[in-house]
């Protein structure tokens, strides 16, 4: 899908104007605005192959046209994405879901649209076509060895298919647990689930990184073997330094301070990575920044400071990416929002006045360090995230320009239930 260079310029000069009047203004009351222009333009964020097209709900899925039918198609949209924001670099693919039959083509088609493979996620919470055993009571918590070892053998196999394509880490996400009290032992599960992931990591690449991600409940009600951060924290720690936890934004019970354990797991160098939502109630997957954008902001102030200290690159020492499920929107448009709010709350944690902050809460200033951080969170910072996107060679309004080529204009093209037109 090419972009006509001469409608991206034709929408960037119809806003340029206001832009520059705005960007102008901040930068001469941000000292450092340049440099989070910079910082902006380096960081990405991966998409998942999943995310293209529409989710669903547990009583139903309604699916929309246009979807992507098949990995070429996925990175096509991934690519459209990555040329409008020019922040979306990177793919992360979920095994069996999307299997490259042709690793050289794919990672070609990916290099083509300027994106590189992200990490490779297993899936042992869904029995597959042809499958010998069921995890209908757990993987590698399984009481059946057999499971177990079938579950081991497809994670090791998903690492054969990123070395393939040139990804660098391995997301392991279980939903291992129990319904009901007396259903398994917690000891028995947690030792299994050890010495499956123990199985795992030695087949890891010297390069690679073990993501250990964890979720409070869903879809056990009772127990869950890798429940919370203590959980995947001391599986990580047992299996060595190239494994880490993986925070999912959505994986809490509500109110679960997330900047603090964001603060705790970098100073023991155990962060890994994320996946960016937004909840109301639970798990609910939703556009990030549009329910809790204060919350978000708050956990970037707490990664910015951690990593600050730790001598960490921001855009590439840890693993970014969107894991979302879209329901009522154009996943595309969700997309582009939440690309875009995540941007925000990272530019708006980089204007926070550190040297300030540190005296007051070094004096039990309540007030100041509420003030200092506020202002921070209230200051415009769109203007320096559209700069980003126009010094790397994107648009000043992403989704305006999606919205507008796309409903407005352009050319047609057949995908899946309905024809829709893209124009790009």
């Amino acid at each position: 899908m090419q972009i006509d260079q001469n409608k991206i310029d034709g929408y960037n000069s119809q806003s340029l104007r206001k832009h520059e009047r705005a960007l102008t203004y901040l930068q001469g009351e941000i000292p450092h605005a340049d440099d989070i222009i910079q910082q902006l333009g380096a960081f990405q964020i991966a998409i998942p192959s999943w995310a293209l097209g529409t989710g669903g709900t547990r009583f139903g899925r309604f699916p929309a046209g246009g979807e992507p039918r098949n990995l070429e198609e996925k990175i096509e949209d991934i690519g459209l994405l990555h040329r409008l924001n020019r922040a979306s670099g990177a793919i992360s693919l979920h095994i069996p879901w999307d299997i490259p039959e042709d690793p050289a083509h794919i990672r070609a088609l990916a290099a083509a649209h300027g994106l590189k493979f992200d990490a490779m996620n297993s899936n042992t919470f869904q029995d597959q076509p042809g499958q010998a055993h069921s995890y209908k009571f757990g993987s590698l918590q399984n009481v059946n060895r057999d499971v177990r070892k079938q579950a081991i053998e497809h994670n090791i196999e998903v690492i054969r298919h990123g070395i393939a394509l040139g990804s660098e880490s391995l997301t392991v996400w279980l939903s291992d647990g129990s319904c009901f009290p007396g259903q398994l032992s917690f000891r028995k599960a947690f030792e299994n689930t050890l010495e499956g992931l123990q199985e795992i990591y030695a087949a890891l690449p010297d390069n690679w990184k073990m993501f250990v991600e964890y979720k409070a409940f869903e879809p056990n009600f009772y127990s869950t073997t890798v429940g919370d951060w203590g959980q995947s924290y001391l599986y990580a720690s047992k299996l060595g330094n190239k494994a880490y936890t993986l925070v999912d934004l959505g994986h809490h019970l509500p109110n679960a301070n997330i900047e603090q354990i964001v603060s705790l797991l970098l100073m023991e160098g155990k962060l890994g990575g994320f996946h960016f939502n937004d909840s109301k109630y639970g798990d609910d997957d939703l556009t990030v920044g549009s329910i809790k954008p204060y919350q978000l902001f708050l956990i970037f102030c707490e990664l910015v400071d951690g990593m600050n200290a730790r001598n960490m690159q921001h855009a590439t020492d840890l693993g970014w990416m969107i894991d979302a499920s879209h329901n009522v929107k154009d996943p595309l448009e969700d997309l582009l929002q939440s690309v875009e709010a995540i941007q925000i709350a990272y530019a708006q944690a980089l204007l926070v006045d550190r040297a300030k902050l540190t005296a007051a809460q070094e004096r039990n200033d309540v007030v100041a360090a509420q003030e200092i951080l506020q202002q921070a969170y209230r200051t415009d910072v769109r203007p320096l995230v559209a700069e980003a996107r126009l010094r790397s060679g994107g648009v000043l309004d992403p989704l305006g320009v999606y919205r507008g080529e796309q409903v407005r204009a352009g050319l047609i093209r057949e995908r899946g239930l309905v024809t829709i037109a893209t124009g790009l």
